[in-house]
């Protein structure tokens, strides 16, 4: 079966950054799942799998404008310690935190840690960079009425009800 709109893919993957150093990888861990052309992972990625078969392997090249965005300069905040939903016994430069905000969480990460006011970068982790995907194709199949109505995959890998 290839990929294709309401299928459900299973795929290890790893992702590293244009100079080849690895950001992540689920090799050693269950397949991902998702439920293609219901917007589960990046497009660009999507886009890439469309039309692939069980078996394959692929690798795909993410531009940050398809990613993650590019980042932006300036997106720092200074915040009360008190926001943070990250209870850490002591804030470090560079550390990812939570930030309770009126949209509900938001993830930063710690620029300059203060005893009551911490300053935060709210760019993505991989905003700015380029993104390569090796993606070695594990499963695909028809997605049940279940997965279609709630637009994600269920079962191993996927969401879990």
């Amino acid at each position: 079966m290839k990929i294709a709109q309401d299928a459900v893919v299973m795929f290890h993957y790893s992702l590293s950054e244009q100079d080849g150093s690895e950001i992540e990888n689920n090799r050693d861990a269950m397949p991902m799942a998702y439920l293609h052309g219901h917007k589960n992972i990046m497009p660009a990625l999507e886009k890439a799998l469309d039309g692939k078969e069980a078996g394959e392997v692929i690798d795909v090249t993410v531009e940050p404008k398809d990613a993650y965005g590019e980042r932006k300069e300036g997106n720092n905040q200074k915040i009360p310690v008190k926001h943070l939903l990250s209870k850490h016994k002591r804030l470090m430069p560079g550390m990812l935190v939570k930030v309770n905000t009126e949209k509900g969480p938001v993830d930063a990460r710690v620029i300059k840690p203060g005893k009551f006011m911490v300053e935060l970068d709210f760019n993505h982790p991989l905003a700015g960079k380029t993104l390569n995907f090796h993606i070695d194709i594990k499963e695909v199949r028809e997605a049940t009425s279940e997965e279609l109505a709630h637009g994600h995959a269920h079962g191993v890998g996927g969401h879990h009800h």
